[in-house]
């Protein structure tokens, strides 16, 4: 019965992390401005109850500043991504971006001389064979990149150097005080970013209001709370794991509501990709956690 509990809120999290990119799919806001108000919705709501609370710790400046580039990177790898659902697909978007723990171990190997264990590059080899699947040999033989392809490989890039960044942050600032910064930092970078590329931050239908909202409650602070319980009561192997499993949710989800065409080949690339990612993940000898196992935080999209 103990156990009952974590494996719940990890279902719910991964629920909660799955209807994303089918909110984004909507298209009810343009990607950017979504990413924004994911993030300053999130950020208003927590802030009160730290205040509150008293539970906000101010760090050393030179900690804050990791927490201000943290939510900077996760700003980033948000508004890429939605932007590559939007101009592909919810399936493609969601699979692409899960290459994230490969770029972790290939940033670290080139970067922090960090070496993989084998079973990294032989998971990296079948993901990546997947990943060409999933898309199609033929983008390869003709290098014919499409921008929602770039942008999706992009978000998971910028996911992993923020993994990085955030494990040292964390090591020196509780999550709780660490999410209120980075959020705070993510907002008014993505209202920036609004503001030069001309965005509007109005004008929606209530509609787009109400999903806009959703997302910050739900995939932001909801999914965050229950993986971050589900983490402390469970191994975090087997919570990174089950999150694989989120990719696939999305797909099911988005040809059920979305009536997105999967196709066989898209199926088993999937499949591949993911298989590929669970190879890296049976030993730990990149010394330091695997991506999905850094604090709560890191375990969401």
């Amino acid at each position: 019965m103990t156990n009952t509990k974590p494996r719940l809120a990890l279902a719910f999290g991964i629920l909660c992390i799955s209807i994303f990119p089918i909110l984004v799919k909507l298209q009810l806001t343009p990607g950017l401005i979504s990413a924004f108000y994911r993030m300053a919705f999130a950020f208003s709501l927590l802030l009160p109850y730290m205040l509150f609370s008293k539970r906000f710790k101010m760090p050393e400046k030179k900690h804050l500043l990791l927490a201000v580039v943290c939510g900077v990177l996760f700003a980033s790898d948000v508004a890429v991504w939605n932007i590559a659902i939007q101009e592909s697909s919810a399936t493609q978007a969601s699979l692409l971006t899960n290459l994230s723990p490969l770029w972790l171990g290939i940033i670290s190997y080139l970067f922090l001389n960090i070496k993989p264990a084998t079973n990294f590059w032989i998971g990296t080899t079948v993901a990546l064979f997947g990943m060409a699947m999933l898309v199609g040999f033929q983008f390869f033989l003709e290098l014919d990149f499409d921008n929602a392809f770039i942008l999706a490989v992009l978000s998971g890039i910028f996911y992993s150097i923020y993994l990085l960044v955030s494990k040292k942050a964390l090591t020196h600032i509780d999550v709780l005080s660490f999410m209120t910064i980075s959020l705070l930092a993510s907002s008014i970078f993505l209202a920036i970013a609004c503001v030069i590329l001309n965005e509007p931050f109005t004008g929606f239908s209530e509609m787009g209001w109400f999903v806009l909202v959703i997302q910050a409650v739900v995939c932001q602070l909801m999914a965050w709370l229950s993986i971050s319980y589900a983490t402390q009561h469970m191994r975090a192997t087997r919570v990174s794991l089950s999150l694989l499993s989120q990719a696939v949710l999305t797909s099911i989800l988005a040809w059920f509501f979305l009536d997105e065409k999967i196709t066989i080949n898209m199926i088993i690339g999937g499949l591949i990709l993911l298989l590929g990612i669970r190879i890296t993940f049976y030993t730990n000898t990149l010394g330091f956690k695997t991506p999905k196992e850094s604090p709560s935080l890191d375990l969401i999209k």
